[in-house]
């Protein structure tokens, strides 16, 4: 009835901070009208009310309706909670009636968070191993004059993209060897890990996800560092951009991961907008929302800057290192007036 959920909510404000843990928060879904029931079933398995746990019954018999780590976890909290809400002085608690449910949508949330969890720290691991030596590509090619033979047979863009693609497939290759064998260790001693709730897409349409946004995390940051390690002409150089590197991609990882715990706000836009962390943050919503036509769009974004960034990177290379073209827009166009003056 409305005055035993009164009640009951009362004696959690008053047993607040006296008893050790944590007491779970106390709403009123439904007031309940004589004669009249409640599916706590039901109410467990909305997505809109998002409840661990549906307390029924009255305060003389308690019902409480939960999955079985939670009933375990609570049936005392809520046995404590009844004999308080009858009495400020209670002598008698009363015996918890326990309806167990497989899972609750809450319970699914929760799970699907420790899932992009996971994903966001496996994505950022791989892509910090492996980027980084995008850095050192072009420092031997450009001691051994070999860059000269390769920028005056093919174009600079071109070069550059078959050099990212290039590492990426010998970082999966790599990848498909350890991963097999990480994956034979774990299946030995499966028995002793926690298992990870389903995706929102499903494993499936999911791990197919991984591994594009994998291949984009790691084309968006090896034409970064491409550009950058472009310039630097000895190994000395490429050391010292090591820990700036190192650095960047731990800020884009941080962004990425405090995005996930801001759903809807600026914050976890941005981190899907902005090029570098949006496959962390697009990655992590695999995991929590269904929809699929966000990741194509997504997709889409992330090749766009790819390019972006290569041709770039490119012309950057091409101006400063081979002194190929002109140095400023300036003298290009001080370069036309005077032929124009000539003529």
């Amino acid at each position: 009835s409305a005055a035993d959920s009164q009640a009951m909510m009362r004696a959690r404000v008053e047993l607040q901070g006296r008893v050790p843990g944590m007491i779970p928060e106390i709403v009123m879904l439904q007031e309940m009208k004589p004669g009249e029931t409640f599916d706590a079933r039901a109410a467990l398995a909305d997505g809109d009310r998002q409840v661990s746990a549906v307390l029924g019954g009255s305060l003389d018999k308690p019902v409480l309706t939960a999955p079985g780590e939670r009933a375990r976890q609570w049936v005392g909290v809520v046995s404590n909670l009844a004999a308080r809400a009858r009495s400020s002085t209670p002598t008698d608690y009363p015996d918890v009636a326990v309806e167990e449910v497989a899972t609750s949508v809450a319970k699914v949330k929760t799970g699907q968070i420790y899932t992009a969890q996971t994903s966001q720290v496996m994505l950022f691991l791989l892509t910090m191993l492996l980027a980084g030596m995008v850095l050192s590509n072009l420092v031997e090619e450009k001691g051994n004059k070999i860059i000269e033979v390769l920028a005056a047979a093919i174009p600079m863009d071109a070069m550059f993209m078959g050099k990212l693609f290039a590492m990426l497939a010998v970082s999966l290759v790599g990848i498909a060897v350890w991963g097999g064998v990480g994956g034979a260790i774990v299946l030995a001693g499966a028995r002793n890990l926690p298992t990870m709730s389903v995706p929102a897409v499903g494993w499936p349409l999911f791990l197919t996800l991984a591994f594009l946004y994998f291949a984009m995390a790691y084309l968006l940051m090896g034409s970064l560092f491409l550009s950058i390690g472009g310039m630097a002409t000895t190994v000395r150089e490429v050391q010292t951009l090591s820990m700036p590197v190192s650095m960047f991609q731990l800020m884009v990882f941080f962004f990425a991961s405090f995005a996930l715990t801001s759903p809807g706000t600026w914050i976890d836009w941005a981190s899907i907008i902005f090029p570098v962390s949006s496959p962390y943050a697009m990655l992590a919503r695999a995991a929590q929302y269904p929809d699929v036509w966000p990741h194509v769009v997504a997709l889409g974004w992330q090749v766009f800057w790819v390019i972006v960034i290569v041709r770039a990177g490119a012309q950057l290379f091409r101006r400063t290192v081979m002194k190929s073209g002109p140095s400023t827009a300036k003298r290009s166009i001080w370069s036309r007036l005077r032929r124009a003056k000539a003529y």
